[in-house]
């Protein structure tokens, strides 16, 4: 082998390697997004049982003032 094909063949992998560093780099950035996105949708889901929990206390309230449920629930 001559140092010329050698050397054609580290560029053409020295190349592949560029390529394939830049498809990580974009895969992180598109990993950091949906992991954002997950973050703001388990804040949501949060809110959203506190709320519900919110309103079967006070449903659970009202139902005990008006005498329709015969034992406190837990």
């Amino acid at each position: 082998m001559t140092n010329d094909l050698i050397y054609e063949v580290l560029k053409s992998v020295q190349e592949r390697v560029v390529r394939i560093e830049e498809g990580q780099k974009d895969l992180r950035e598109e990993m950091i997004g949906v992991r954002l996105h997950m973050h703001a949708m388990q804040g949501e889901m949060n809110s959203v049982f506190a709320r519900l929990s919110s309103l079967e206390e006070r449903a659970s309230r009202i139902e005990r003032r008006l005498d329709i449920v015969s034992e406190p629930a837990d």
